[in-house]
């Protein structure tokens, strides 16, 4: 039976949403084969198994810890030469993508990034993107060697499938580079409480109408009343209002959550860039010519100084 491999974004242990997600894309194409990597790699089997994986390869060692990237590249390299998959899926994030480069390379294959849906073909699979600023959808499939497929978060509902999850060991052999870049340091960032952006099921979002960092206490409230991730747009970045970590669009991070409500955002196509394959889009905004209501399924003609916190109110009252 076909397999096809799946890197396993994982923290000591607790698998992250966007490989649940991979899995369940994956199981469209062959049978999921996990490849789990570093502390806690063995603790990942359970949750793996439980949403489709037949089997689970894992390796642990100091390397994946104390140097970056290459190491994990060695890893998945061996996992392909031993499993010969029909193609190789990575969570689309920073690491993700430059690790499935790296692996590409190596094995002489094509690549595809941030694919917003993946679906079984004749010639292999193809996977759905959002290119030149989210202004077209294509779909496109590697003709050459093991597609090696990285896939934005919020791409697919999780869905559990029990599968056998054998854990196997996995050989690796690290290559010279794999020691060439050495982590000296690790500040751990200071938690909010809110979901990671590129994860969350619904990210809320102030640009240039919010008009000063003391004023996005109003949308954390609003994100906080619903669970969600804070965003912004540039020009509330290049202010200094909100840190360049929570920035939305071409030039910050690209979210696909479940609901996108952007506050004071004008609607410029950088912006729309990062945010446009949304499944549901609101825009709060007091100028009805913004272009951003060209894009939303749902758009508020008014200050959001007047309608962010009746709407946190209105939420929260629901809620209690």
């Amino acid at each position: 039976m076909a397999e096809v491999l799946v890197f396993v974004d994982h923290v000591d242990g607790a698998v992250r949403k966007p490989t649940l997600e991979l899995l369940t894309l994956a199981r469209r194409i062959a049978a999921p084969v996990a490849v789990a990597l570093g502390a806690g790699a063995e603790n990942t089997a359970a949750a793996l198994a439980e949403h489709g994986a037949v089997k689970v390869l894992t390796h642990d060692a100091s390397e994946y810890a104390d140097y970056l990237v290459v190491p994990k590249v060695d890893a998945l390299q061996a996992a392909v030469e031993s499993v010969s998959p029909a193609a190789v899926l990575v969570p689309s994030s920073a690491e993700g993508k430059e690790i499935a480069a790296r692996l590409a390379l190596r094995i002489g294959s094509g690549i595809i990034t941030d694919a917003t849906d993946l679906e079984a073909g004749a010639e292999g699979p193809v996977a759905t993107q959002s290119v030149f600023a989210a202004s077209f959808t294509t779909k496109s499939r590697v003709s050459k060697g093991i597609p090696v497929i990285t896939v934005k978060p919020n791409s697919a509902a999780v869905e559990a499938a029990p599968a056998a999850g054998a854990v196997e060991a996995l050989a690796v052999t690290f290559s010279a580079q794999a020691t060439g870049t050495k982590v000296t340091g690790r500040t751990p960032r200071e938690s909010t409480g809110r979901p990671e952006l590129t994860e969350a099921a619904i990210v809320v979002s102030g640009g240039r109408g919010v008009n000063g960092a003391e004023n996005f206490a109003l949308i954390e409230s609003l994100a906080d009343s619903l669970g969600a991730a804070v965003g912004a747009s540039r020009a509330a970045v290049d202010a200094g209002w909100y840190p360049h970590t929570n920035q939305v669009g071409q030039t910050g991070k690209s979210v696909s959550p479940q609901l996108y409500i952007a506050n004071g955002i004008s609607g410029a196509i950088q912006h729309r860039a990062g945010m446009q394959t949304s499944k549901t889009i609101v825009a709060v905004n007091k100028d009805a010519e913004a272009p951003i209501f060209d894009l939303v399924d749902y758009g508020v003609v008014g200050d959001l100084f007047d309608v962010v916190p009746q709407l946190t109110e209105e939420i929260n009252t629901r809620k209690g």
